[in-house]
This record gives C-alpha cells, structure tokens and sequence, in this order.
C-alpha cells in the first residue's frame, strides 16, 4: 500500500507541528539571575479579582470559595494577598471571659480594646496576689484583734448576765440551776440542800406540787433564755462579719480603686470590678483561710503565689483573643490544617476531682473562629467536611454571627457532664474554603445554605495562553521560586524546557500549563542534578534528566504492559491488515502519571434486527460515556447505508483483552472503523493506532491524552520495529494540541513513522483501507467498488435475506 493512497484521505501533519518547542535565544537573558523577582501568580486575574472582591467585602455573608485542582498555588495567593490586606486593617477587640458571680455555669465575655485583655488579666492576679498579704495582715493587726474582742465579749457578757439573773430568781424560790453533762438542771433546795430523789419522794404531796409546778414554770424562763442563745451568736458573728467588711472593705476597695484606675476609660472593666469588689468583700474569710494554708518554710515569697489557688479562680480572667509582643498588626489572619469541631470553635476542658468531672470559666479554649475574629480564616474545605459536626457549627456561626461553645459530646448527647454555658462571642470572620471543582459543585447542588454563606468563587485557571509577554512573565516566575527556595539559577535553556513541559502538561501547544507546584518540583530535581554535576546553574539537560527520571519511577506498569505487548501475551499487530479489527489508542492513569497503551478492537456483523452489542457493556465494564459512543455508533450506520430498507443488521464491538472497565468515547471512531470493515469486508492496515470520538454525521471529534496515546502506539510499534508504515490517525482538531516527545518526532523526521489528522470517518476509511470511501452519486447510491458502497451492499443483502426467511417462516393455512 503506497504512502500517497493511505494520505490522500487524511491530512499527514508535518513535523513542526509534532512539537512546539521554546527556543532559548527568544527569551533574552542567560540565566534566572538576571531576571526581576516577580510576587504573585500569572494568569489568575479572574480569581484574585473575586479574592480581593472578598477581602474588602463588608456583608457577612459574602465569604469565599478557592476552587481549583491542588498545585495551582491557591494557597499561597490566597494567604499573600489577605495577609497583606490585613495588615491594613484595625487591630480588633480582645475577648475574655469572667466569672458571672450570680450564675457561674454562665460565664461572661468581656469585649475590651486591643492589648487590654492580658493587662486585666495580670492585673487581677496582682489583686489578689496583693490582697491575700494585706487581708492577713488585717486579721492578725490589733486593731481588729480589740474590735473583734469587744464584739465577743459585749455578747458573752449578755448572755452570762441574763444566766445569773436568772439563777438569782431560781434562788430566790428556792430552786438550785445545776450544770450536768445533758445540759442545766433545776432542782429544789430545802434546808441550804440539794432536795433528792428519796427525800423529795417522801415530803408531802401538797409540797410536792408546789416545788414541780414552780420547777416547770423556771424550766419554760430557762428554755426561752436557752433560745434566745443562737439567736445572740448570730448577732454576734454579724457583727463581726460586718466588722470584718468594713475593715475588708476599706483594704479592696482601696486596692481594686487602683486597677480602676489602670483602665479608667472603659466602662466594661469598671462594671467587672465593681461586681468583684462586692464578693470579694463578702467572702474576706476566704482571703485569710488560703493564707493560714500556706505552706512554712523559708520562702515567705510564696504567699504571693495566692492568684494560683483554685480558691482564687473565680476572680481570674480567662484572655481567649489578644495581640500580644511582636504579633503583626492589622486584622488576624488564621489558617486552621485541623479543622475539628473544637478546634474551630473553641473547647471546654475538664479535670478529675474525686472521681468527677469537674470545669471552670478557666477552662475555656479559643478556636481558629476566635483567634481570626476580626479578620480571615482559611480552611481546606475537604478536610473541615470530613470532621465530624465541624462544618454544621461553621455554617452555625456563620448564620448567627456569633461564636457558641460546645463539645462533640453535647453536641451528639454522648455525655451527660454538667457543663458551662459562655455567652457567645460576636464574630465577624470572613472565611475562605479552598477545595476542587467537584467538592463545589456538591455543595452548591446539595447543600442549600452554602450558595447564601458563600457567595463568592475564585476559579484559578490551568493555564494561560503562550505568549512573548507570558512567557516572559513565566520565566520570572521560575526564577523566583528558584532563588526563594533558595536553588541555582536557571539558564535559559533551562526554562525553555520547563516551559516545553509547562505546554505538554497543558495539553495545548498554545497554552502554559498554571499547575506551578509539579513544575517547581521538577525543578527542585533539576537543581539536585546540577548539583550532583557540580554546575553552578541548572541547565536544559538538568530539566531533561529530571524528566526522564520522574517518568521512569512511575513507569512500572507501563513497562510491564510493554513486556506483555512484546511477548505476545496482549496481542496487538502492528503489520499486515484484518477485518473487523483496528487498534484503539487509550490513556491510563495511575496517580498524576499518565501514558498510552493500544487496545485491539474487533467487530463482528451478520444479518440481524438492528442490534448493536456492546460487549463491555453488556458485561457491565463500559461506562456511561463508552456507551454512549457505542449508540452513536448505531445511529450512524442506520441513517448512512441502506436508507430505503430495514437496518437488518446484528453486531458486537469488543475491546480484545479488556478486563478492566472501559469509559470515554475516544475510541468510537475506531469501533466504527471496525464496523465498516466487517460490513464491507475491506481490510484495515494495522499500521495505525486510532483515537478520536465521532457525531451521528460521521464528524471526528477531538479528545483527550493524544500525546500519551502516539506515545504509546509509537513505543508498541518501536518494540515490534519500525516499518515507516505505521501511525496514528487522529482528529484534525487536536493538531493544535500536539507536545511529543522527542524521540516520536525524530521517528517522524526520518519517515520511520507518521501522524494523520482526520475530520470525518470517510477520510479515516481511506487511510485505513488504501480505497476509495465513496460518496453518494446522482443516483443516490455508492460506487460498488468502494468501502461505503459494499458496506451498504452488504446491509441491502441482510435486509433482503431477513425477508426471505421471514416469508419462508410463515405458516401455512390448513382446509377442513
């Protein structure tokens, strides 16, 4: 078969065009190091348009969605650009929380101004610090020693006076009080004697009488004055307790009229200390109890450490946000990597005492909401999706504005621990998700409150158009990771192969690929090679072996499939011709490597109703879009040939050796190539691999992974050897997506191998056959010698043989 019957169909693409690559000299400089530093990403003007349209933002509701696959450097522009914004902002609030005095499981949030809160907070340890000294010291003065000894004495002198008066009238009626170990006694006397039991018994009974009713009528004045006795002591301790408020008083209020002054402008903090005065001044006993608790030794310093007693905790403060030492100024700026419920929104702890669980408002733990209150949080939204309960309390806060704590226990009612009740904590966060294209469509599809929450997207592009100026900006941008990763400078030719790889990862000989962090770590290779070669610059051959490196560690199994090619274990022709059968090209994916494997595809046709079986599908290994090609397929065949007769056709399609699942209609054209070859019984060259997708009107469509699919053709040929027949037949529409490999376009130099671009299914039959496809004529019909033309001579036959067997089928009618 000549050279000039298998192209005259198809367009075979020249050489230039195989590889678009960058030539050095273009690029006007030697190396990085002659390059201005360029910050930021290039291309991304739609995305950090909607990046900066969310940081000035003032609605709530207007947070952000990074979306884009990983490598495009979302991150880092994201986190530059608001870091930079903030700092432009103001600092906001601190936030603490207090003890609330009346209800203490319901903490307060204190709102104070920037810095403040750690100052209260040391502040009020220095109180009570001071306090615990000076209230001891009060105790143990003289002054209140005398005060509270007259209090004690003034009482007891009423209640002895009251006593003896009372035993003088007993006296008086000849009654004796008498003390035993069960309490006063009143007994009659007679005579200057005690009255017992056996003389008592023996006075009288009229006598008697008289000495039990005058006994019972002291023993109700005794048992009233007996009575009255709490009610005395209890005056007396108010006394003291007012004695001690008073002089308590004087020492709080002089020293907490200090802290006032400390921050006399904010009326948070006044309010605060007044409610701590008051109960401190209420619970002075305290003060004295913690220090007479104090340890002995030679370190009288340690009742200073007071503020650390738990006795103390109720007057600490708790500091959950504050800007503190050389934090930068501006709005807070927060990147959470865990974003777990309580580490988003804040936790509260607990300690074992005596087997129980026990907390405080000292125990409460601020979140990532917290700390970016004010300012900006950034999440992986995979991540924060796949926490428990961690994105419902997100959208929580954010609906409410405001910051609620509370456990993963309480949340899933797993525990029943008393807790504490913070108030919330206002928030005004901008949030940032930064995730796929797929995660978003989920959550915009699925979940109706995030299109409100979330208003605006950032769409990071994949890649840019090739350009002077792009290409100019993108080796700056080369030579700016390099020097910031602190590696060598880059020569010109250097770049120029990474961009040549920048275009093959875009799969667009007109377009550089934006997926910065793969290419930087090939240079990071690169630089490692360089090295190992004692060079003081990475050069093109650094690039290049750093390529070839990256492609043999990942390139096991492709490897392995090229030994079962070889032996004869998959079998694949790359010589002679067959009918029915063609070798489809397709891409398989392991991880981030790609490459092309040959597929044989065989079709078998008789005489049918219609039917077109799809083997893989029928086993159930096609996908939907595999399918879907296979339909087309069908509709193709019935609305080309045999317009005037039933589609009388039953056909299978398989992919040979297949037993994985097969998707993508890339290899429809290919199937159909078979089709025909079968019907017409028109051999096809298998020389060529093919790829390409096909319309109901017989149009070929572009796909995807053309380069990987030549590439593994042309290896399967180069094992099996070149015969400067073989190629691969694609769709014209991918010629501008061409970036093979070096090797392949040496191949194609030196004639030893071919590329074909087609744009319909009768260009590829005369490529693949070497005949005549055959177009309709006046009559209608096709020429007979030609593909088409015997192809729809056949289907004619089938549709006049069904009708033959259908007729001969028929039963005959019987006469009675």
């Amino acid at each position: 078969m000549s050279e000039k019957a298998q192209t005259e169909h198809g367009q075979l693409v020249g050489v230039e065009k195989l590889r678009s690559s960058c030539d050095p000299a273009s690029l006007g400089f030697a190396t990085t190091a002659e390059l201005e530093p360029l910050d930021g990403l290039i291309g991304q003007d739609r995305a950090m348009e909607a990046i900066r349209l969310a940081a000035g933002m003032r609605a709530s509701d207007f947070n952000l969605f990074v979306q884009g696959p990983p490598g495009m450097g979302r991150h880092d522009s994201v986190t530059t650009y608001l870091r930079e914004h903030a700092a432009t902002l103001a600092e906001p609030d601190d936030w603490a929380y207090v003890n609330n005095f009346d209800a203490p499981h319901k903490p307060c949030a204190l709102r104070l101004p920037p810095g403040v809160a750690r100052k209260l907070a040391l502040e009020m340890q220095d109180v009570v610090d001071d306090l615990a000294i000076d209230i001891a010291a009060l105790f143990e003065s003289d002054d209140y020693q005398a005060a509270s000894r007259v209090i004690n004495e003034e009482f007891g002198e009423q209640q002895e006076h009251t006593m003896a008066a009372f035993a003088e009238k007993a006296k008086s009626e000849d009654v004796a009080m008498m003390r035993t170990p069960m309490g006063i006694m009143l007994t009659a006397i007679k005579d200057g004697e005690v009255v017992k039991t056996d003389r008592f018994d023996a006075l009288p009974e009229d006598e008697r009488k008289t000495i039990e009713e005058k006994i019972n009528r002291l023993q109700v004045e005794l048992s009233e004055i007996l009575r009255n006795a709490p009610k005395l002591d209890r005056e007396r301790r108010r006394r003291i307790e007012a004695l001690n408020a008073g002089m308590v008083g004087e020492v709080v209020s002089s020293r907490l009229r200090e802290a006032r002054d400390a921050f006399a402008d904010i009326e948070v903090v006044q309010a605060y200390l007044a409610t701590v005065e008051e109960d401190m001044i209420g619970n002075a006993e305290m003060f004295l109890a913690v220090t007479q608790q104090q340890p002995d030794g030679p370190f009288p310093e340690s009742v200073h450490k007071a503020h650390s007693n738990p006795a103390f905790q109720r007057y600490m403060v708790n500091v959950m946000v504050t800007r503190e030492g050389d934090a930068p100024r501006g709005a807070p700026l927060e990147t959470e990597d865990l974003p777990t419920l309580d580490r988003l929104a804040g936790r509260i702890e607990h300690v074992s005492q005596m087997g129980a669980l026990m907390t405080d408002f000292t125990m409460i733990k601020p979140g990532a909401l917290h700390r970016a209150n004010g300012g900006y949080l950034i999440l992986d939204a995979r991540r924060l999706l796949s926490e428990p309960m961690a994105w419902p309390t997100l959208k929580q806060c954010l609906q409410s504005e405001s910051i609620p704590i509370t456990s993963l226990g309480e949340r899933l009612s797993l525990i029943s621990t008393t807790s504490l009740e913070p108030d919330p904590i206002p928030m005004n966060v901008r949030v940032v998700l930064i995730g796929d294209r797929m995660l978003y469509a989920m959550l915009i599809t699925l979940d109706p409150d995030f299109g409100e929450l979330f208003k605006l997207q950032a769409d990071f592009e994949e890649s840019i158009a090739r350009s002077d100026d792009t290409q100019a900006l993108f080796a700056r941008v080369i030579g700016t990771r390099a020097a910031r990763n602190g590696l060598r400078p880059v020569s010109a030719g250097g770049v120029a192969r990474l961009m040549d790889e920048a275009v093959r990862r875009a799969e667009d000989a007109s377009k550089l690929s934006l997926h910065l962090g793969a290419l930087a770590d090939l240079l990071r290779e690169a630089d490692h090679y360089a090295g190992e070669g004692a060079r003081d610059i990475v050069i093109a051959e650094d690039v290049e072996h750093a390529v070839q490196q990256a492609d043999r560690r990942a390139s096991r199994i492709k490897d392995r499939m090229r030994e079962m090619v070889r032996r004869k274990t998959l079998l694949i022709d790359t010589s002679g011709e067959a009918v029915g059968q063609v070798n489809g090209l397709s891409v398989i994916g392991l991880g981030g490597y790609l490459f092309g494997r040959p597929a044989r595809i065989t079709a078998r046709t008789r005489m049918g109703s219609g039917k077109l079986i799809d083997i893989e599908r029928e086993v159930e290994l096609g996908g939907p879009l595999h399918s879907k090609g296979v339909l087309i397929l069908s509709g193709y065949l019935s609305s080309t040939y045999a317009l005037d007769v039933p589609f009388s056709l039953q056909a299978s399609l398989v992919f040979e050796q297949s037993y994985g699942g097969v998707d993508g209609d890339s290899a429809s054209a290919a199937e159909l190539f078979a089709l025909i070859s079968s019907l017409s019984g028109v051999p096809i060259h298998q020389g060529f691999g093919v790829t390409g997708s096909v319309n109901q009107n017989g149009q070929i469509q572009a796909i995807g992974g053309v380069n990987e699919k030549i590439e593994g053709f042309f290896e399967t040929c180069l094992d099996q050897g070149l015969t400067g027949d073989q190629g691969v037949m694609i769709p014209a529409a991918n010629v501008d997506h061409l970036m093979l490999r070096q090797d392949v376009v040496e191949a194609v130099r030196d004639g030893q191998f071919r590329v074909i671009a087609i744009s319909t299914i009768d260009e590829g039959l005369g490529v693949l056959t070497g005949r005549d496809p055959g177009a309709r004529g006046p009559d209608g019909g096709f020429p007979p010698d030609t593909v088409n033309g015997l192809a729809e001579a056949r289907l004619r036959g089938f549709a006049e043989q069904r009708l033959k067997f259908s007729q001969s089928a028929k039963p005959t009618g019987q006469g009675g």
